[in-house]
């Protein structure tokens, strides 16, 4: 590891990352009790982070809650411009295609729906094509992308998801149940990827794998092959192929 320098960097980096994991407004307490820095020297830096606009403050029982600040909005933006997903994950995708032999899609959630970016796609039985198209959508509830992307959101986000999406069968296998979908999202956090049993076109079977870094959701990928040659061995494959290159995406973000 290349040596740092600026100790006050990293102590005010602390800082900021307890500030955006902590459910609640942090005070100077439960900065002082949960961080390996004086109070003191937590105080001289939050006065210098609030100067910079980095956090805010407001007084509520007595006691100042800190926040991030506003100029968070303008970097995120910033990111967002210059931030290209497919550039960034392509080798690895084509690594993945390479190594399955199956063809693999990328995507990003938009309007509670799946977004298509990009194809990386090897050639099907005769007669049977993908109906996913680059730029075109496919619903979360239905989609293994989606349902990795679902299985990320919180309890009130997928409730209100819920509340204001119809479940509309796309196969015979298509998950309509509030319930059941709730039950299939439990098992893609146990397992660590979601399944798309035909349930979004006949006779595609689909792996899911979410790219989420720092508690930022950034899209998701599958794998996708035909429904008959899936057993479990084909599954075990694939969904430690899908992993292996998950986590080398994750570390190249």
């Amino acid at each position: 590891m290349a040596k740092l320098y600026g100790a006050v960097l990293l102590k005010a980096k602390d800082i900021l990352d307890y500030i955006v994991s902590s459910p609640d407004a942090p005070t100077l307490n439960d900065l002082s009790q949960n961080l390996d820095i004086s109070k003191p020297t937590i105080l001289k830096i939050l006065k210098t982070l609030e100067y910079c606009n980095y956090i805010s403050c407001s007084e509520m029982n007595g006691s100042k809650h800190y926040y991030l600040g506003t100029v968070f909005l303008r970097y995120a933006e910033k990111v967002n411009e210059s931030f290209d997903i497919i550039d960034l994950v392509l080798p690895y995708l084509k690594e993945l295609r390479d190594a399955s032999k199956e063809s693999i899609n990328l995507g990003i959630p938009r309007n509670n729906e799946v977004l298509i970016l990009k194809k990386l796609e090897v050639p099907l039985e005769r007669g049977i094509k993908l109906v996913s198209q680059v730029g075109g959508t496919m619903p979360l509830y239905s989609s293994s992308m989606g349902k990795a992307i679902l299985s990320n959101f919180s309890k009130v986000k997928l409730n209100d998801y819920l509340k204001n999406t119809k479940l509309i069968r796309q196969t015979e296998n298509t998950i309509t149940s509030a319930d059941k979908l709730k039950e299939e999202l439990k098992l893609t956090r146990e397992n660590g990827y979601s399944i798309d049993n035909s349930e979004n076109q006949e006779g595609i079977f689909c792996i899911g794998f979410d790219l989420k870094k720092n508690d930022h959701l950034l899209g998701a990928f599958s794998i996708s092959t035909l429904r008959y040659t899936m057993d479990k061995e084909k599954l075990d494959k694939l969904s430690k192929l899908g992993k292996k290159t998950q986590q080398k995406i994750i570390e190249n973000l």
